[in-house]
């Protein structure tokens, strides 16, 4: 699987063209298998986690420890998109400390609370997370099985 972050550029494009899509184009035929594959509502939108990585106020110092804690940092988001609960995930113009995000198909804020401790780079303090109820296309589930496909050269 290639890194998340490559996937980001897709992700926004599909979210955002979703609704265009609807006025222009003429219906698609449903799929209900597709729906509850992506666990899509009859209007095909669900609920996510919407997570917003920020700096810390204790970064960790350049070195070989901080190196390791960022491969750590990807390991951990592909672990988590293997198992169907990172939906997607990239990094922010750095704006306001805003460093990152992750959408997650999780239940409640508590569930991605869990999830996100066990990331290298919130556990080691470089960055904190801030959560928010997201409500956006069930299409956002395709992410990682349709970004490969668009990818012609890994990052």
């Amino acid at each position: 699987m290639r890194p998340l972050a490559s996937l980001v550029g897709a992700a926004m494009a599909l979210a955002l063209s979703v609704p265009a899509l609807a006025q222009t184009a003429p219906a698609a035929a449903f799929d209900p298998a597709l729906a509850q594959r992506t666990g899509a509502n009859e209007n095909g939108m669900r609920a996510y986690v919407l997570v917003l990585l920020k700096s810390s106020e204790t970064p960790v110092p350049k070195g070989e420890a901080r190196d390791a804690m960022f491969r750590g940092h990807f390991a951990n988001m592909k672990r988590l998109a293997e198992a169907g609960v990172l939906v997607m995930a990239g990094p922010l113009d750095g704006q306001q400390g805003r460093r990152g995000l992750f959408v997650m198909a999780v239940p409640d804020i508590d569930s991605a609370k869990a999830h996100v401790a066990t990331d290298p780079v919130i556990a080691q303090g470089e960055m904190v997370a801030e959560y928010h109820r997201f409500y956006s296309s069930a299409a956002l589930m395709l992410i990682p099985e349709l970004g490969p496909k668009l990818t012609a050269k890994p990052m």
